[in-house]
């Protein structure tokens, strides 16, 4: 049979569109159905380079016998949780209720109204100790839900109104430097001695985390633990998680780094390389912008979601075979495919990472792919009213609505490319994005139209919160000197969540990174000048500032003339004598300019 999935935006999707499932995508249909016929719904998440997704999809979703239990009883419906960020992370803070064991792919099972009472992750087709059989479970449910619904609905109940509560939180003071420092002691205690990183099997990079620890105050406060990010770099860069093209995969099952998991995420190679540009790690710097530019980006310039761990040899589907060759080996064969999803936040780190990587090291291509990435996402990643939207696949824009943490890190994007290219558009467009995101979004409307509690996005994932996302672009935004409401609104978002991020400094790297922003004072270089290469950008390029922006005078003027007032005066005083300055700012205080490119102090 076909479903309803093949002429989706998912490629998620469209990889079950011919399973004897009747899929419904997620939307108000689904719904609608399962209350005409008084059924739960079974909402199944995943996303397309999934390796236990396909495993379940090919044991099940596929087996006729198991589907037509699955439509005999619910109403199926398949979610790409990369598509719909705030329904998985609604049903996965509902399905802790019911496992620990969370993950994808995940299997909720829902009241007609979409409130969770039963959920899992990966069920094999036959009983193995000690997980049930997927067909077990069916019949389990289906049982719970006719001869014991009042319980299943009271405990459905239970669960939503207690994510409800659990979205509050209560304000406490900002936190200091010495509060920050003995959070990152806090996450280096948790240092592995022999393999560095944190934990054990299986083990992440944790980028967020990394960029805490590489925050100037950590570095100055706390140096053993600045130097755990170090030695988690480089343990990683000479592991097996780095591929041989310089790409990084999702994480490694044994605590030595070895053994995979062979994916490889945009989110986590955009972040890390600024991990590595901070550590000067230049080979790995390198490396990652190399696969980031040859193996994610697509035509049209923006960047897929991943490349796939699983890919064809020999007639067979393989998870790793391709990555386990070397690379002379992969000429011959089909390499892992690349989700085409263009998502919006995520194509904002990678906007992020390879304007200041490119700006940092003068890689004019790095830049220019920076570029064409927001033209395309700003172009394409829009509804008809001109809206951000979560996604796009092969120029299509979906209708799955952006999320706060999707606009804010676009918006930090642009503010990077802006400082990159010299350009004040870039700014002026991400100040208008950020007084979105801090004006608030409404989130996943059929959520919301069924009482559904979105939980709340404080703490990170596998890419900083939209809390920490807002902030970081605010504090952005005030370094240009946009005004000190980004600081307020920065400010206030930090104190709203800063008791939970110093008691669980590992799950809140990113807003504490940010945090430390708004203790230290910032140092901000402007660079005037008509020779962008010469030496006294060069210099400038060398220093350790919190923002180092390499302009001519007319671009320092439409700074100035769009309200960034960091320019003010700048460009003018180049222009009438026709000599370059570098402008050392602290605290939006400028010493005196020198066009000596000695006289620019490399240390803070």
């Amino acid at each position: 049979m076909t479903n309803r999935l093949a002429d989706t935006l998912s490629p998620y999707l469209r990889a079950h569109a011919d399973n004897p499932v009747d899929w419904y995508p997620w939307g108000p249909e689904a719904f609608a159905e399962a209350q005409r016929r008084d059924v739960p719904l079974m909402i199944s998440i995943g996303y397309s380079t999934c390796h236990w997704c396909h495993v379940m999809a090919r044991e099940s979703f596929a087996d006729p016998e198991t589907a037509a239990l699955i439509d005999r009883d619910f109403v199926a419906v398949k979610v790409d949780r990369e598509e719909h960020p705030d329904v998985d992370g609604a049903y996965m803070a509902a399905a802790s209720a019911f496992t620990q064991n969370l993950g994808w792919p995940l299997t909720v099972f829902t009241t007609p109204r979409g409130r969770a009472f039963y959920a899992g992750t990966y069920w094999p087709p036959e009983a193995r100790q000690p997980m049930p059989a997927f067909r077990d479970v069916l019949a389990a449910v289906h049982e719970a839900w006719t001869v014991r619904r009042g319980q299943a609905e009271e405990s459905a109940d239970a669960v939503t109104d207690a994510l409800a509560r659990a979205a509050t939180s209560t304000p406490s003071d900002l936190p200091d430097a010495a509060a920050i420092a003995a959070a990152a002691g806090a996450i280096a205690a948790r240092e592995d001695p022999q393999f560095a990183g944190f934990g054990g099997a299986p083990k992440f990079p944790v980028a967020t985390t990394l960029g805490l620890l590489q925050t100037p105050l950590v570095r100055r406060e706390a140096a053993d633990a600045a130097a755990a990010a170090e030695r988690a770099l480089a343990a990683m860069a000479a592991s097996d998680l780095r591929d041989a093209d310089g790409g990084f995969f999702r994480y490694a099952t044994q605590r030595d780094w070895t053994v995979p998991h062979y994916e490889r995420m945009l989110t986590d190679n955009a972040q890390l390389l600024l991990v590595a540009l901070a550590a000067d790690d230049e080979p790995t710097v390198r490396g990652i912008a190399g696969f980031l530019l040859d193996t994610l980006r697509l035509d049209g310039g923006g960047f897929g979601a991943a490349q796939d761990s699983e890919s064809w040899i020999d007639g067979a589907r393989s998870e790793g075979g391709y990555y386990l060759r070397a690379v002379s080996e992969r000429a011959g064969l089909e390499p892992p495919s690349v989700d085409g999803k263009v998502i919006t936040g995520w194509n904002g780190l990678a906007i992020a990472a390879l304007a200041t990587a490119g700006a940092t090291r003068a890689e004019s291509s790095w830049v220019r792919a920076a570029q064409e990435a927001a033209e395309y996402v700003l172009r394409v990643n829009t509804d008809p009213a001109g809206r951000l939207v979560r996604a796009s696949l092969d120029g299509v824009a979906s209708d799955a609505v952006a999320t706060t943490a999707d606009v804010a890190l676009l918006a930090d994007g642009l503010f990077a490319l802006a400082v990159a290219t010299g350009e004040a558009a870039w700014a002026v467009s991400a100040r208008d994005l950020l007084d979105t995101a801090i004006e608030g979004l409404d989130g996943d409307p059929l959520l919301a139209a069924h009482g559904i509690a979105v939980a709340p996005d404080q703490s990170d994932g596998d890419l900083p919160s939209g809390t920490a996302a807002v902030v970081a672009a605010s504090l952005t935004a005030w370094r240009l000197g946009a005004g000190e409401r980004y600081r307020a609104a920065a400010a206030e978002r930090v104190r709203e969540h800063a008791a939970s991020a110093l008691a669980q400094p590992f799950a809140h790297g990113s807003l504490l990174r940010a945090s430390a922003g708004l203790v230290d004072a910032p140092r901000q270089i402007v660079v005037v000048t008509v020779s962008p290469s010469g030496a006294l950008a060069a210099a400038a390029r060398r220093s350790d500032a919190d923002l180092i922006s390499i302009v001519t005078p007319a671009q320092a003027e439409a700074f100035a003339d769009a309200g960034f007032a960091l320019f003010e005066g700048k460009g003018a005083s180049v222009e009438g004598d026709g000599v370059e300055r570098a402008f050392d700012c602290r605290a939006f205080v400028c010493r005196l300019p020198v066009s000596d490119p000695g006289e620019i102090s490399r240390s803070r």
